[in-house]
């Protein structure tokens, strides 16, 4: 079994190469325009201090920030051509 130290790291080397994923198709002149705004709404709702439903409502507070945020981000990648995805993820190692 792996440290938990070990899965912190590798854990956030993914989230790392994510982000670098994300930015390379946001900064893309192919990717259209309505996915980079959808790719900028999903950033800002994670990081505004108010929410659709309010974090004090419990479970359902939180909810909403798994659910919305992933939902944005999937919307915005199936509007990015395919091969545009592809390059980014071959150049940053990612496939």
């Amino acid at each position: 079994m792996m440290p938990l130290r070990a899965k912190l790291a590798e854990l956030g080397r993914q989230l790392k190469a994510q982000v670098a994923y994300y930015r390379a198709l946001y900064c893309d002149p192919r990717t259209p325009l309505v996915a980079r705004v959808l790719l900028w709404c999903a950033v800002a709702y994670a990081l505004l201090p108010f929410d659709l439903i309010p974090d004090f409502i419990p479970v359902i507070g939180h909810l909403d920030d798994l659910v919305i945020i992933p939902a944005i981000v999937i919307l915005a990648l199936r509007m990015v051509p395919v091969e545009v995805k592809v390059e980014h993820r071959v150049r940053l190692g990612l496939s």
